[in-house]
């Protein structure tokens, strides 16, 4: 017989198990002003290490 107090695994689940997800949650994402900022950040280094590779290449045409 079962006691009220004895909880099994499948009465104290309220949901899928967390292995079961097939997306991930809000609070695993990076928030979307910050995932914005991190891109315009690798943009302009990229940028700028073109302008300089641009520049030592003009400079070492001569």
């Amino acid at each position: 017989m079962k006691d009220a107090n004895d909880l099994s695994a499948t009465d104290a689940r309220t949901g899928p198990p967390a292995s079961a997800r097939t997306g991930p949650n809000e609070e695993d994402r990076a928030p979307m002003t910050f995932t914005v900022r991190v891109f315009i950040y690798l943009v302009g280094v990229h940028f700028i290490a073109a302008f300089l590779f641009f520049l030592f290449y003009v400079a070492g045409a001569k």
